[in-house]
């Protein structure tokens, strides 16, 4: 089939490199522009630019399209569908209404939850079990149109966001390949969106704070949910230190924010529950064992770990 994808960071790139292995035409990969990344600022390619650089495949990078000059460049390469992964941009109607077999998208979540910018994460964040892949058609709504093809991924205890993007962004190749090839055997079906939905908003660093006055489960999905961005966070000692890893430690009977244990630094949190640090970062550090932070900031027992 002849394909415009449309993706933007490195959570599409298995997608448009699996079209590629089956033998669709890509003829056109729309995506965000460049961004000034690192201390020198220097303006760096989204994933998906590179990589269809690598490929020698033409790269449209518009700030909208909304524009109808825009949306002639697209209709001049007479796609049969449109592929979306993970763009970033709003399609208007008149884009949705372009390729004769529609507009398809791959969406990290087992739709209709977590529709929206960061379902991977929340899905971390709310301690979910299961996440998955949805093939869907694309429509005016956000993540609201028929489904396609699904696929499904335990979350274990201990997978972080970034480990489960890394999980998804593999089964997503997957399920979009047998989305496309469904629909070129005629054979794909659609289905309405059904049941509870719920809507995952980006994130921010004003979900990084650890309240250790909450339940250690709820502390270590918001570690694990916030890892590699934007990380949680204490601040200890005056300084904020970056907290990468932990896990669920004994039930104790201290007061919450106390260092019950240095030796795996354990602190107390809410309801009776303790949290293990296992990976942290200081300011201007870099991630280490909290065991070998702690040897170099040591905090005596009974103390309050993180300053209210």
């Amino acid at each position: 089939m002849n394909v415009i994808f449309m993706g933007t960071p490195e959570f599409a790139v298995p997608c448009l490199e699996r079209l590629l292995e089956d033998g669709h035409t890509v003829s056109l990969v729309v995506t965000q522009g460049d961004k000034p990344r690192g201390r020198g600022q220097k303006l760096m390619p989204p994933p998906v630019k590179a990589c269809a650089q690598e490929h020698g495949i033409p790269v449209f990078q518009p700030a909208t399209l909304k524009d109808e000059a825009v949306q002639e460049e697209l209709r001049r390469y007479a796609a049969d569908v449109f592929v979306v992964v993970a763009y970033g941009k709003i399609l208007p109607p008149a884009v949705l209404s372009m390729p004769p077999y529609g507009c398809i998208n791959v969406h990290a979540s087992l739709l209709p939850r977590y529709r929206g910018a960061a379902p991977i994460q929340w899905a971390v964040l709310n301690g979910e079990q299961e996440s998955g892949v949805t093939t869907m058609y694309m429509d005016e709504g956000l993540d609201t149109g028929d489904m396609l093809l699904t696929a499904r991924t335990p979350i274990t205890p201990d997978m972080t966001a970034g480990d489960l993007h890394d999980a998804l962004s593999v089964q997503g190749a997957q399920v979009l390949s047998d989305t496309l090839q469904a629909l070129a055997n005629g054979t794909l079906t659609r289905t309405k969106q059904s049941g509870e939905s719920s809507y995952a908003s980006m994130l921010s660093k004003q979900l990084c704070p650890l309240d250790f006055e909450k339940n250690a489960s709820a502390l270590h999905n918001q570690v694990r949910g916030l890892n590699p961005w934007p990380t949680a966070t204490a601040v200890v000692g005056g300084k904020v230190l970056k907290i990468h890893r932990t896990r669920v430690g004994e039930s104790c009977d201290a007061q919450p924010n106390r260092v019950i244990c240095t030796s795996p630094m354990t602190v107390s949190c809410g309801n009776g529950t303790s949290l293990v640090l296992l990976e942290v970062q200081g300011e201007g550090g870099r991630r280490m064992a909290a065991d070998e932070y702690f040897r170099g900031h040591p905090i005596a027992v009974s103390s309050p770990f993180a300053e209210g």
